[in-house]
């Protein structure tokens, strides 16, 4: 039987990592409509965690974790593995087990996330993914009618990259599966091997393919809607009900590449001696809160409670729920343990061993968020948003020596203010840039959220309780302080860098009003008023109107003077209010159609 001799030599390791995986679209996970069968035979041939977070969001941030088996959000944002980094991969390679990745995820090769893949010991990469600028073509490619505000060159690209995707063998998700098996099929009676199979899927857009899509039948008569952005949901329920049957059929695909690994462990009599871990970088917003996406709203249970599954040949433990608390940043040293190398010092992770084969605890609660946005924290049942003391958000820092932005070097202008900071105790004796810096948004217009998730699963009712805040934002502090916080990520977040959180420090009841604001739903278009210039005119429309101009400088001073408005000539004003909620909230969209109806 697998698992029953402890003392087993453990071989052959595969991580299956998928982007924005969604919990509760897997069946193991409880959804009842998701077509995935070989999710629900994953789930009985391993342990399955209920109780899994992310810690550092989105992408490429994660990746860092993936590698280096610690937070970095409070340090720095989407960037490169920095030169002290640990990286999971190289410290095999050095010991001696061949790490190979293969994988489609085009951020891999952009200034921003440069230096992961080169710390294994081969490699493989599949164009083609979302707006990889892959296959050049200057004439317009044909783009059917949208529903897309923002048309920018990475939404052409893609258009461009899916005339060379018509078939399903073709598409990278296919071929980085291919190329994992092929790994496989060469080197499966080998020893001393680990192999991440990597797809960019189910990131949208939710590209994929008729027999997938006939899988959920379904009636829409709207424009093509594959590509949620990011924003608030002013979408009719129609079209919110369309995309999470796109995202639901680019599930089922990932869902049938699955498959083929877990014939390809059967085939090859892999179990007794391969550890097979599957698991994500995030989830994804379907509408749920409101929302469309992630990274522009707090960071929902959607979104950063992930699913994962742990086979290890050790214990033989399948079929099995687990309940104790887990995070990316344990999936290193679960790795580097079961290969037998010693975990460094900087790593904070911690192995699953234990936990996967008897739900032994490794963790008293989990610190989670992305760069510049809410500092979070749960302790598995309550969770615990935290967002910035001040409107400013300041003060905030990058510290990096790899200045590189997600797709684009740090400018001079920037690298001019720069000034060099004393080493981290992670920084190996390195000093390291010092920059000023922006968060991604600005989590002071959501206010600070707590939750009870016990009560409260769907995150709908925030709770005011200073006693539990109290005890959260302690959890808070103890673990920025564990993680080398800087000292500016205390003052941003109105916390003590040293001695006791008291109630001078709570935000929940402060900020009360701040979050209602927030959460509150735009107006649909059948409350709005019409007029010859609306809420539902194109902004181009109205700039031509000096009298509609005025009205809205009235309500909302310096909106139609900002640099990105002016991009965005064909969208409405609500639809800009989706966009940028902080600057167009429900109150002030309602003003300014009442300004409007009287122009």
């Amino acid at each position: 039987m697998p698992g029953t001799d402890p003392n087993r030599r453990p071989r052959r390791a595969i991580l299956i990592f998928f982007d924005t995986l969604n919990r509760r679209f897997l069946p193991p996970y409880g959804n009842d409509w998701v077509h995935a069968p070989n999710f629900r035979r994953l789930a009985e041939r391993t342990a399955t965690f209920g109780n899994c977070y992310a810690g550092s969001m989105p992408c490429i941030p994660a990746r860092r974790e993936l590698h280096t088996g610690r937070y970095n959000f409070l340090h720095r944002s989407w960037g490169p593995l920095e030169p002290f980094d640990d990286s999971m991969p190289h410290l095999l390679k050095e010991h001696r087990i061949h790490s190979h990745l293969v994988t489609d995820h085009q951020h891999y090769f952009e200034d921003g996330g440069s230096t992961y893949h080169t710390r294994y010991s081969t490699w493989e990469f599949f164009r083609g993914q979302e707006g990889d600028p892959w296959k050049g073509r200057l004439a317009e490619p044909d783009i059917p009618e949208a529903a897309k505000l923002q048309r920018n060159d990475l939404w052409r690209q893609d258009w461009v990259n899916r005339g060379h995707l018509e078939r399903e063998e073709d598409h990278p998700q296919t071929r980085t599966f291919e190329a994992g098996l092929e790994f496989i099929e060469t080197n499966h009676a080998q020893d001393d091997w680990f192999l991440q199979i990597e797809t960019f899927d189910p990131h949208e857009p939710f590209y994929t393919y008729k027999q997938y899509k006939d899988l959920y039948p379904h009636t829409y008569d709207g424009p093509h809607l594959d590509w949620p952005e990011y924003k608030r949901t002013t979408e009719r329920p129609q079209a919110v009900e369309h995309v999470r049957y796109e995202y639901a059929a680019l599930l089922s695909m990932c869902d049938r590449s699955l498959g083929r690994v877990l014939d390809a462990m059967d085939t090859h009599d892999m179990w007794d001696d391969t550890m097979l871990v599957v698991g994500t970088d995030h989830g994804f917003l379907l509408g749920e809160h409101g929302w469309w996406g992630k990274n522009v709203q707090p960071w929902y249970d959607e979104n950063i409670h992930t699913p994962l599954f742990v086979w290890d040949p050790r214990s033989g433990v399948r079929d099995e729920r687990r309940d104790s608390l887990v995070q990316t940043v344990d999936l290193a040293p679960t790795l580097l343990e079961y290969f037998g190398i010693e975990r460094p010092p900087d790593m904070q992770g911690f192995p699953l061993r234990e936990t996967t084969a008897t739900d032994t605890p490794v963790r008293e609660a989990a610190l989670f968020g992305s760069y510049g946005g809410h500092v979070n924290v749960t302790d598995g049942r309550h969770v615990y948003m935290r967002a910035c003391a001040s409107p400013d958000n300041a003060p905030l820092y990058e510290y990096t020596l790899m200045p590189t932005h997600m797709r684009g070097r740090f400018t001079p202008a920037e690298l001019s203010e720069a000034r060099l900071a004393a080493p981290f105790p992670f920084t190996k004796d390195c000093p390291v840039l010092q920059l000023p810096a922006h968060g991604q948004r600005n989590a002071h217009h959501h206010g600070s959220l707590l939750f009870d998730l016990e009560a409260d699963a769907g995150q709908e009712h925030p709770l005011v309780d200073d006693e539990l805040e109290l005890r959260m934002a302690d959890l808070t502090v103890r673990l920025m302080r564990s993680n080398d916080a800087p000292a500016e990520q205390f003052q941003r977040m109105g916390l003590p860098a040293e001695g006791q959180v008291g109630p001078e420090h709570l935000l929940v009841r402060r900020q009360r009003a701040a979050a209602e604001r927030a959460a509150a739903s735009l107006p649909t278009e059948d409350e709005l008023p019409r007029g010859r210039i609306d809420l539902r005119s194109p902004l181009s429309e109205i700039l031509a109107v000096p009298a509609a101009t005025d009205a809205i400088e009235a309500v909302v001073p310096g909106l139609l003077s900002n640099p990105r408005v002016a991009t965005l000539g064909h969208v409405t004003l609500r639809e800009l209010a989706a966009l940028a909620p902080a600057v167009l909230d429900g109150a002030r969209l309602r003003a300014l159609a009442a300004a409007l109806s009287v122009v």
